[in-house]
């Protein structure tokens, strides 16, 4: 981009915006054009400005961050969030990307990162700090590891590798040498034991628990 990249700035700190744009306004390619704590004035900016992108804090008071990043990715489907917060937990991260930030950075970070994940979003690209990835994918491990608190028997184990292969209540009886009402049992604890509400549930159980290959 060889147009300077303008910025807006929504933040309720007064004292950090003024920091942030004294820092950012040295760069040659990079021009705040605004700054505000509150809705009405930042969507008022991007209205005005048209800028490349919003650094966007979460929590601001009266303003949400995550619900005023969604108002302005469809209304202004051009204009780029790159969200700036404390905030690294995963739930966080997970709510300001579904609403359309193209990155998601701490305050914390350093000015080069800062200036990288910028020209990153300004590009259309995505930019997720170190310590935001980090937290994603501990998470994601944490969700793939084995469920090893929950006991199952040798038969349900049976009875949940049969029904991942698509077999009838019947069907399993019938391999199992059971009645039907065995196995209709069998499966309503599995459902119970395991917290899920139905087969797909059991079915992604028994896969992130390696139960089937």
């Amino acid at each position: 981009m060889s147009e300077k990249i303008k910025i807006i700035i929504a933040d309720d700190h007064a004292m950090f915006r003024d920091g942030l744009k004294a820092l950012l306004n040295k760069e040659k390619l990079i021009n705040v054009c605004g700054d505000s704590d509150n809705e009405l004035d930042i969507m008022k900016l991007v209205k005005e400005q048209s800028p490349n992108v919003v650094l966007m804090d979460i929590d601001m008071g009266a303003t949400n961050g995550i619900e005023l990043t969604k108002k302005i990715r469809t209304q202004y489907s051009a204009v780029n969030v790159l969200a700036i917060s404390m905030h690294g937990d995963q739930e966080y991260v997970i709510k300001m990307l579904e609403a359309g930030a193209m990155g998601y950075i701490l305050k914390n970070s350093g000015k080069e990162e800062m200036l990288n994940a910028i020209k990153c979003i300004a590009n259309g690209e995505t930019y997720l700090s170190q310590e935001v990835s980090k937290c994603l994918m501990l998470n994601a491990l944490q969700k793939s590891k084995p469920s090893t608190d929950i006991p199952l028997t040798k038969r349900e184990i049976e009875v949940l590798q049969l029904i991942t292969q698509e077999f009838s209540n019947a069907e399993i009886a019938n391999k199992l040498f059971v009645s039907t009402r065995t196995i209709d049992t069998h499966r309503r604890n599995l459902m119970e034991k395991l917290d899920v509400k139905n087969t797909a549930g059991l079915v992604r159980y028994a896969y992130r628990n390696k139960l089937i290959d």
